[in-house]
């Protein structure tokens, strides 16, 4: 207790709290009643930890347990090489030449294409009766590996790039999945 004077009267300092005085997380621990004690939060901790970690369940797929009759037969990763035969018969025009270059191309935004010169070559397989202007130009939608002496240059009619087309005066693509190759000699 204190005692403290103003103008001649004596005030004693009481300090006195009620239970009203203490709201929330002011409370002292003897008033709260879901006090937890520091060991036993950890143990909690532990034993929660504990049983998250062992009772982890493997999903274990379907088709796991089936049994592929093909296994044999199925070739994943390889892409369909197209003979001479096949590439000279799906094509509307075949042309030999030596004088194949890239003229430009576009990768980026949507589907990539290359533009390729041709600026001279003999005609060997054509379904129409066409007469080439060299150079001319075609597209194809994949890099062609472009080899040391004449080749075979595998040409359909144009299906589709319809402003490109008409910017560049193509009128020709390359058959598609078809390889470029060399010219043989005949020995």
């Amino acid at each position: 207790m204190g005692c403290r004077v103003h103008s001649g009267l004596i005030y004693t300092q009481l300090k006195i709290k009620t239970d009203a005085s203490y709201i929330g997380f002011f409370l002292p621990h003897y008033m709260k009643t879901n006090m937890i004690k520091k060991s036993n939060a950890c143990a909690v901790f532990i034993l929660l930890l504990v049983l998250m970690t062992g009772c982890e369940k493997k999903y274990e797929r379907p088709d796991h347990y089936e049994v592929d009759l093909f296994a044999k037969d199925r070739k994943e990763g390889k892409a369909y090489i197209m003979s001479e035969e096949e590439c000279f018969d799906g094509s509307e025009m075949v042309i030999t030449s030596s004088a194949v270059k890239l003229a430009d191309s576009s990768t980026g935004r949507g589907r990539p294409f290359y533009i390729y010169k041709v600026s001279s070559g003999e005609m060997m397989k054509t379904v129409r009766d066409t007469v080439l202007e060299y150079p001319f130009q075609f597209l194809s939608n994949q890099r062609l590996k472009l080899k040391e002496g004449p080749i075979y240059v595998y040409l359909k009619k144009l299906d589709g790039y319809r402003f490109i087309a008409k910017e560049r005066n193509i009128n020709y693509q390359w058959l598609k999945t078809a390889p470029v190759y060399s010219v043989q000699k005949d020995k």
